[in-house]
């Protein structure tokens, strides 16, 4: 039996995989992505490996958890070297938490790859540094997606003196800026949102906690997307060249 290696892809950009990220996707027979995992980096395979995207997107048919974990049960126990290969870290809002428990229940070897994340890596492709001494006491990342409906405590985080680094919030931005404001932050605190980051098609909007939804909606950003509140996101560097369609300042759009 082969065992099954949890890689992190990292933010998008390949050139942003590990060595050993790179390495287990050129050596595995079987690669499992996300939607997130770009063509740049499955184009790292081997030519006769095979690719199944089974990658779970908002309002779209996606591929079932268990649907996942068979899959990768089923060609591990062929022998075959399976790479579930993920955006991010595999450990950071991935589920790699539960196909590691999975597998080895069944006594399947398990690898974990790591990966940067995008609450670090995304960030900082936008020239903000999710810590810094001077404003802020560390960084919390949450989900703003939920599948039973649950969300964090809002008010907690508003009074938790850190940067906040939100998932799969952009369809929630104004629940979360009103429900962040209600709890006691301040509505002229820095925020931006950053989508498909890393990419040559990085967009990114920067505003305050009273205007960030408005800024995004009207920019119409794409998911997937980071949103980061706090002090630190007035750091985002205006060095991505802005389309002459958009008249907004604020709206800033990587040079293609």
């Amino acid at each position: 039996m082969a065992k099954v290696f949890l890689v992190g892809a990292g933010p998008g950009a390949a050139d942003l995989l590990t060595l050993r990220a790179a390495r287990a996707i050129a050596e595995a027979d079987v690669l499992l992505a996300d939607a997130l995992v770009t063509d740049e980096v499955l184009a790292l395979a081997k030519p006769t490996a095979r690719v199944l995207r089974v990658g779970k997107r908002a309002g779209m048919k996606s591929a079932a958890q268990e649907f996942i974990h068979r899959a990768m049960a089923r060609y591990a126990r062929r022998g075959l070297t399976v790479a579930r290969v993920k955006g991010g870290d595999p450990f950071v809002f991935g589920r790699g938490g539960e196909e590691m428990d999975y597998l080895r229940a069944l006594g399947i070897e398990v690898e974990v790859i790591h990966g940067l994340t995008a609450g670090v890596a995304v960030a900082g492709a936008a020239g903000i540094p999710v810590t810094h001494r001077a404003h802020c006491f560390g960084v919390t990342m949450v989900t703003g997606h939920t599948e039973d409906g649950t969300e964090p405590d809002w008010s907690a985080l508003a009074k938790s003196g850190t940067t906040l680094v939100i998932y799969m919030g952009l369809g929630a931005l104004p629940h979360i800026a009103d429900s962040l404001a209600a709890g006691g932050l301040s509505r002229a605190t820095p925020a931006a949102v950053i989508a498909h980051g890393t990419l040559p098609t990085q967009r990114q909007v920067v505003g305050t906690l009273a205007d960030i939804a408005e800024r995004a909606r009207a920019a119409a950003l794409p998911a997937p997307a980071l949103i980061v509140i706090g002090d630190v996101a007035a750091y985002a560097e205006n060095r991505f060249a802005m389309s002459p369609s958009e008249s907004s300042p604020e709206f800033v759009s990587r040079a293609a």
